[in-house]
């Protein structure tokens, strides 16, 4: 851990295992204060929408060595109540990074927000690479950390962080990622797979692979018997988006599937991607 993340934990040790409250006011007021401060990583949607952004901001800014009184981030803080939810995150992500910029020591904050113990800051350093401006080999490259992280909410970050240059570079990406779907860590496997769904959740579309998801076999044909329940669901996603204009397709495929790998976890794949499919008369 690094030593910023090693200090800022000791004093909510105690907290870490806790199950999150089921509605945002029986969130007790210690875990509400640790997760403003950036001390603690949220367990669930409620903390997460419970979290005061401005303080959050102004706390993980001092943490990582950037001044959380800067004008460029209390202009940012000002406005945020004009944005949405996630577009307010996509704000203060860039004021942060923008702040980086400046700092004679920017790899070094990059570092320390990349490695901070909140969730939500290290969202914050994901989306940095949607503004790096790399090509894509190299935002891959960045954002596999992200890819790799132990809490769901950076994971989701991490690919909505570069969806936009993988459609922009279909084929290129597609190559890129094959190793990746082949790699030890299933959440290697899935975000390979999360980041090409030819539909997706809360994200631009693919349209060339709702067209053609058959260009993307070589990322999803060694995924078929996935071991991982969470690589699983991926995949069963990733073909019933793909059923919705390529129904015939996916049918075949599927079928294709259980004949030459009649696993269990083959079965499961093949029956949730023809969830839509079947509810079709």
């Amino acid at each position: 851990m690094h030593a910023v993340s090693a200090a800022l934990a000791g004093p909510v040790d105690h907290l870490k295992g806790r199950k999150g409250a089921f509605r945002i006011a029986l969130i007790p007021p210690e875990v509400l204060r640790a997760l403003n401060e950036g001390l603690l990583e949220t367990v669930n949607l409620n903390e997460f929408m419970a979290l005061e952004l401005p303080q959050l901001a102004r706390s993980v800014a001092g943490h990582i060595g950037l001044d959380a009184a800067s004008e460029r981030l209390l202009d940012t803080i000002a406005m945020l109540d004009a944005f949405k939810p996630m577009q307010r995150h996509t704000h203060i992500a860039r004021a942060l990074y923008d702040l980086t910029a400046l700092h004679a020591e920017r790899d070094a904050v990059a570092h320390r927000l990349a490695t901070h113990p909140s969730d939500v800051a290290r969202c914050w350093a994901a989306q940095w690479i949607t503004l790096s401006g790399l090509p894509l080999p190299l935002q891959l490259e960045a954002v596999r950390r992200f890819a790799a992280d132990p809490h769901f909410g950076v994971r989701e970050i991490a690919w909505m962080a570069v969806r936009d240059p993988v459609i922009a570079s279909l084929d290129e990406a597609l190559a890129l990622l094959q190793p990746w779907v082949v790699d030890a860590d299933p959440n290697i496997r899935r975000f390979a797979c999360e980041l090409t769904r030819p539909r997706g959740v809360w994200c631009a579309q693919i349209e060339a692979l709702k067209a053609e998801p058959w260009r993307a076999l070589p990322l999803i044909e060694p995924l078929r018997a996935d071991p991982g329940r969470y690589v699983q669901n991926s995949v069963a996603n990733w073909l019933n988006d793909a059923s919705k204009t390529q129904g015939e397709w996916v049918r075949k495929l599927c079928l294709r599937w259980i004949e030459e790998s009649d696993t269990d976890a083959t079965r499961y794949i093949a029956k949730r991607a023809l969830r839509t499919l079947s509810r079709t008369p």
